[in-house]
């Protein structure tokens, strides 16, 4: 068949377009292999960066196992930062605190989906203390007016979120009753700084304290806990939203069989239970109690 120039050209621009069609697709469809043939996975800073990979290991091994994936750990310098390396696309999954996730869903559009379950308590929640030296520390709430006293983190539930709006509950001025306030950065950070006369008191999750203690780092008998949470909702794992579904549904599953691996503080898992956004509305409660701006503190 004889073709004028005119439908030629119509032909010719037809096959090129469809082969740009193509072309584009089979891109698309190896990018999607490329980012599912690896998982990032973004823990928050407990610990100093290499004690808390090392802690996490055998999960993110195993994680690797019943994905069939390479699984490569990030710990940012503090909460934002995991935070960030979400919105960003830079990591895929990330382990965070309650608050930091609520923080996360807001601003990265971060979604949890799971909990670890310990084999120790066999529960999904944890609490917030106040702890101070027994020999020479604030015994109670009244007592910590006019002393030096250590947040973990500003986006930290149990060091920060939680004991501010307790003790505000109980009477006392978080924002003016202490002398000096110090943001330590981890919990470790704030128990040794409270052990070693730093600080008056801190606030500090209950079971990275006994972690501390068991580690042989301090000694229990030489502290007093002057408050005590409300069981706060455990840390939970979440993904970015536009994380592909398949990848969602292996690390989902992969998740849920990891038995028997120890898990930082928290002791021996006993798998990770499914959770979901609205577990974390009583961290929202309490942010909206202490007039928190979530958007603010990005």
């Amino acid at each position: 068949m004889k073709m004028n120039r005119k439908t030629w050209l119509r032909h010719a621009g037809a096959v090129l377009a469809l082969a740009a069609t193509a072309a584009t697709a089979t891109t698309a469809t190896t990018a999607a292999f490329a980012q599912s043939a690896e998982l990032r996975v973004g823990l928050i800073p407990s610990e100093d960066a290499q004690a808390m990979i090392r802690a996490s290991q055998q999960v993110m091994d195993q994680l690797a196992t019943r994905t069939g994936m390479k699984v490569r750990p990030f710990v940012a310098n503090d909460y934002n930062g995991v935070i960030e390396a979400l919105r960003s696309n830079k990591i895929d999954i990330a382990f965070l605190g309650p608050f930091s996730y609520v923080l996360a869903s807001q601003v990265a559009g971060a979604e949890a989906f799971a909990v670890a379950v310990t084999k120790k308590t066999g529960k999904s929640a944890y609490h917030s203390m106040v702890i101070s030296r027994k020999d020479k520390g604030p015994a109670s709430v009244a007592d910590l007016k006019g002393r030096s006293f250590a947040f973990v983190d500003p986006t930290s539930a149990s060091g920060h979120l939680f004991p501010k709006a307790g003790l505000m509950a109980e009477g006392f001025d978080a924002d003016k009753g202490f002398s000096r306030v110090i943001f330590s950065g981890s919990h470790d950070a704030s128990i040794m700084a409270v052990a070693n006369g730093k600080v008056d008191a801190a606030a500090v999750a209950d079971r990275i304290f006994d972690s501390a203690v068991s580690k042989g780092l301090v000694k229990r008998e030489d502290f007093q806990i002057v408050w005590r949470s409300q069981p706060i909702p455990e840390s939970p794992m979440t993904w970015r939203k536009n994380l592909d579904a398949g990848t969602k549904q292996k690390v989902a599953a992969a998740l849920a069989e990891v038995k028997d691996l120890p898990w930082g503080d928290q002791g021996v898992l006993d798998g990770f239970a499914a959770t979901d956004d609205k577990a974390y509305d009583v961290v929202r409660q309490t942010a909206k109690a202490l007039k928190l701006d979530l958007g603010s503190m990005k």
